[in-house]
């Protein structure tokens, strides 16, 4: 048999081969270390390397610990298997369900396109109005379902713009160049549109507006120069939407798997914490996520050439001509939403209500609403699950007392705002059963021993300045996540960053809260998250086109996360000490002494 037949036969059997092999090759690992120690380690790499190869489902990996932790004697499964559904889970599941009822009676079109109205259509403009909306949808929503539904809507834009695509790639073509297919945007591989995009633009596009201009007088130099800049427009379109909703997810504790994640493991290794909930997250975050947003507008539209005169100048030529077409696609469009109808209102209503009650639960800066209760009693998951089950009864159509006086009135019973099946529907379960099995492995981690163990040993990297060390953490975690899925790598990373702060005597949220923010810095490939998968996947986009840009991005990701950590997050956190919540209690006293003299940073 030949080689290459013989690899691909391996390929083919790639996931059952490292089923089989890698707990063999862990294997050595139960008997070098500490019993207990040794037993976690084995587990927590077995899922890590399942998790980054995706040779089983992750939600499968991620339910391991509750087999694995009992028969191996390193957890109870009663301790285990309450990790599943802890009431940052129950945040989590109530964020979805308001999303879902947002997205059931299409107020996050609506929202689109009024923010589009407002912010131009010069290319520039539309990007950032592109980036400001999918950034405010995604800290809502989920980024997958942001990028899904603002694609179709970008297109649609871009057409008005441009005209069609095939017609514009046509006229980019230059006969005399071998490297046409780069500047085509062509690749050798078939990519399927998103499901969605038909409907959407067919909702979205205006009839007869081609937007190309065949006998206008301009030579062929002309319109090729011309069609190459409008490509390169398109790239920018494309490429700001799956980065703008991957940013806007940092800005709430329910934007993103990862800041959930981070939020459990941290009530877990120091429940006396308080300083983090909805509102104090969000008051550091969305300063970032502004910061972040700005800077990597400027950089895209610096690359795809949306920066130049135009944006402070108005010209009467071919492309004023095309933005006003364009200008005229996205009015009509929000013209036909029509007016304001009552479910929207409605929903609007308790989607600014649960945000509220969220913010000033607790806001640490002066005395919330959570007073009024039993210290401890409620948290940030009981606002989400009160918000979401009023939605499940509330009416979709404006109540009427006619109604019950008018015997021609219609009978049919009424439709809530958000219906069972509809929020089953939109709930995705295996995400709930990763956050529960990384809870798990935390909780497995910390009772085994083997976070102190791992933190023992990483007491040489003392001497690197924290200040040096955030920026390497969340370089190094914004680099890993390209290839792993985000939430996988918090889980397998926060509790060694957290040991790592206690030995090195640095407040913990210090390398925490970098670290979990970067996990969500994935840019640079098209398998790095699902919203890359869905940009990449239109078929217009190249893989150098979102390293090229995406490098960058990771640099300037890097740099505000740490401007944020040395400025506002000093002075919100008090990161300049070592915190009593963060000493163990196990320590003499003479040991607390020695770190409260060293916990500067």
């Amino acid at each position: 048999m030949e080689i290459s037949v013989f690899s691909k036969k391996l390929w083919c059997v790639r996931k059952q081969l490292i089923l089989l092999l890698t707990p063999l090759i862990f294997l050595p690992l139960l008997f070098a270390l500490p019993e207990k120690e040794g037993k976690c380690l084995y587990v927590v790499l077995l899922m890590a390397m399942f998790w980054c190869t995706e040779a089983l489902p992750l939600a499968v990996t991620a339910m391991l610990p509750v087999c694995l932790f009992p028969t191996m004697g390193i957890l109870p499964s009663k301790k285990v298997c309450t990790q599943y559904f802890l009431d940052t889970n129950f945040l989590f599941l109530s964020g979805l369900m308001m999303a879902s009822a947002i997205e059931e009676w299409g107020l996050h079109q609506r929202i689109a396109l009024k923010v589009l109205t407002i912010a131009g259509v010069k290319p520039a403009w539309l990007i950032l109005g592109m980036m400001i909306t999918s950034s405010f949808l995604s800290m809502w929503l989920s980024n997958t379902a942001t990028t899904a539904m603002m694609l179709p809507i970008a297109n649609a834009i871009l057409e008005s713009l441009f005209g069609d695509l095939e017609t514009l790639k046509q006229n980019c073509k230059l006969m005399e160049d071998p490297e046409n297919d780069i500047i085509n945007g062509q690749c050798n591989v078939k990519l399927h549109s998103l499901p969605s995009a038909p409907s959407e633009k067919q909702i979205l596009s205006v009839d007869g507006m081609d937007g190309t201009e065949q006998s206008d007088g301009r030579t062929a130099q002309e319109i090729r120069s011309e069609s190459v800049y409008q490509m390169q427009v398109w790239k920018g379109f494309l490429i700001c939407i799956p980065y703008a909703a991957s940013i806007g997810g940092t800005a709430t504790l329910t934007g993103t798997a990862p800041n959930l994640i981070f939020i459990g493991q941290l009530k877990s290794y120091f429940p006396d914490c308080d300083l983090i909930n909805f509102g104090s997250w969000f008051a550091f975050a969305f300063p970032l996520m502004v910061l972040f947003l700005v800077l990597g507008w400027i950089w895209i539209a610096f690359l795809y050439g949306g920066l130049n005169t135009r944006l402070c100048l108005k010209k009467q030529d071919q492309r004023a001509l095309a933005e006003a077409r364009a200008k005229a696609v996205i009015n009509e469009n929000y013209r036909k939403l029509g007016p304001l109808k009552f479910a929207e209102g409605a929903i609007s209503f308790f989607f600014i209500l649960f945000a509220i009650l969220l913010f000033t639960r607790d806001p640490k800066f002066f005395t919330g609403w959570s007073a009024f209760f039993n210290k401890g009693y409620v948290s940030d998951a009981v606002t989400g699950v009160i918000i979401v089950s009023i939605l499940f009864f509330f009416p979709s159509q404006r109540p009427s007392l006619s109604w019950w006086f008018n015997p021609q009135g219609s009978n049919t019973p009424y439709v809530p705002l958000l219906s069972w099946k509809k929020a089953q529907d939109s709930v995705p379960w295996n995400i709930i059963l990763l956050l529960g099995g990384g809870f798990a492995m935390a909780k497995g981690c910390e009772e085994s021993g083997l976070a102190s163990w791992i933190g023992g040993h990483l007491q040489p990297l003392a001497q690197v300045p924290p200040a040096a060390a955030v920026m390497l953490i969340t370089a190094f975690l914004a680099c890993f996540t390209e290839f792993a899925s985000n939430t996988a790598t918090i889980i397998i990373f926060l509790p060694v960053i957290a040991e790592l702060a206690m030995h090195v005597s640095v407040n913990p949220l210090y390398f925490m809260i970098p670290a979990t923010v970067g996990c969500s810095y994935a840019f640079m490939l098209p398998v790095s998250t699902p919203p890359n998968s869905i940009a990449f996947a239109s078929g217009h986009l190249m893989v150098k086109d979102m390293v090229k840009t995406g490098f960058v991005m990771n640099i300037l990701g890097v740099l505000s996360v740490s401007l944020a950590m040395n400025t506002w997050g000093v002075a919100m956190f008090n990161l300049n000490s070592y915190p009593e919540w963060a000493r163990p209690t196990n320590m003499s006293s003479a040991v607390v002494d020695v770190l409260a003299q060293n916990a500067t940073l």
